[in-house]
């Protein structure tokens, strides 16, 4: 058996090896959205091969654990070509359900340790060493922020404003800023760098403990009790990521997603009754704040409590919602693919017949714009605080 394979996955998946990986017996439930019968993975209903399903990859962890299967580049595609949603684990019936994305994730960091990461993916890693970040844009000078907003070098909270937002998507940085300050919130922001996200999902491990303790020791510095993130990836990957390679912050520091803190807080502090230009919403999950995180009612119940909007669920909501196509590595390693899986998404947004949809990610609105552009549709791609923001005096 691959010693390395089961060292990888018992520490990645935290479960009994190699018993678990014979549980599956393709039974297809991880193909459909749970009584409903909807499609839910974006990888085997574009392959149309087992190899590109749950059942087929955690039979192909089977199979290199047995020897039966070699490692080598063929194995690419089966293993990357997954975004990671998680749906499958949500839809599965059998014990090893909430260890699928971890043996996905496993693979990953054994293929990418034996035979090194695709070419498109290994591009992270490369951006991530010179910029410390996955855009391998300038690194970005926080200090202007702060001076911009008048930030104080010690706070109650701070907001991890992340990558996405800091270098694609300003729009929600600089409106969660705008919020957090017009609520007058005790918070300052640090010398992030890259969370590490894209790195673990893609295998790319090496490198990510710098990161870690650099943001750790940013962190720190600042004596908050609270971190903030408007990222989905980062707030699994600070909340989860973080303690599961050494680097968890004390119990008393709270990991918190926006849309969590905002809505606790304005459950005692009403939003002020200003109406906004927009009416009619559908949401979207994200599935890092969804499915890999169980956050599915503090969206929509903040969404509930900003006067004159009203939402329209899609047929595949929640813990069944439709991917968005970008997470996993896929936006980089297939990115045609991935707008295409966003493409679904904003046609079934449509059907519910509005013409704004709503996500609380910065990369989910990144691919979601992007298949938007892409189709000429006219459908508007907003974040949550994007409209919080405007409704604020």
């Amino acid at each position: 058996m691959n010693e390395k394979l089961i060292e990888h996955l018992s520490s990645n998946a935290n479960f009994a090896l190699p018993s678990t990986l014979d549980r599956c017996i393709r039974c297809n439930t991880c193909k459909y959205a749970k009584d409903e019968f909807f499609r839910s993975c974006p990888s085997g209903e574009k392959f149309l091969f087992e190899s590109f399903w749950a059942s087929g990859r955690i039979k192909i962890a089977r199979g290199i654990l047995n020897g039966d299967i070699p490692i080598t580049n063929e194995l690419y595609d089966a293993v990357f070509a997954c975004p990671t949603c998680g749906a499958c684990e949500v839809s599965c019936q059998a014990p090893h359900q909430d260890t699928i994305v971890n043996i996905i994730e496993s693979l990953r960091e054994l293929i990418v340790d034996s035979i090194g990461a695709p070419e498109r993916p290994s591009k992270i890693f490369e951006r991530v060493q010179t910029t410390h970040n996955p855009y391998n844009e300038p690194h970005f000078d926080m200090e202007l922020i702060k001076r911009k907003y008048i930030l104080p070098d010690k706070a109650n909270i701070v907001y991890f404003i992340g990558c996405t937002s800091t270098y694609r998507q300003q729009t929600i940085r600089d409106a969660t800023l705008s919020v957090l300050k017009k609520l007058g919130i005790d918070f300052t922001i640090v010398n992030e760098y890259c969370c590490g996200s894209p790195l673990i999902r893609t295998g790319q491990i090496k490198k990510i403990s710098n990161l870690m303790q650099h943001n750790v020791d940013e962190i720190r510095r600042t004596g908050a009790t609270m971190i903030l993130t408007s990222c989905a990836g980062c707030y699994r990957t600070l909340f989860k990521d973080f303690p599961k390679y050494g680097f968890g912050f004390p119990p008393e520091i709270k990991i918190l997603h926006t849309s969590e803190f905002l809505n606790e807080y304005f459950k005692e502090h009403p939003i002020p009754k200003k109406e906004n230009n927009v009416h009619w919403i559908t949401y979207h999950d994200p599935c890092h704040l969804g499915r890999h995180m169980g956050i599915y009612e503090a969206p929509r119940e903040l969404i509930a409590k900003i006067s004159n909007l009203d939402l329209i669920e899609m047929k595949r909501n929640r813990e069944f919602a439709w991917c968005c196509g970008s997470g996993g590595g896929v936006k980089i390693g297939y990115p045609d693919w991935a707008t295409e899986v966003a493409f679904e998404r904003i046609e079934e947004a449509r059907e519910t017949g509005v013409t704004t949809i709503v996500s609380t990610c910065p990369f989910c609105k990144t691919n979601l714009e992007d298949a938007n552009k892409l189709h000429k549709s006219n459908m508007q791609v907003l974040d949550l605080i994007e409209i919080l923001d405007k409704c604020l005096l």
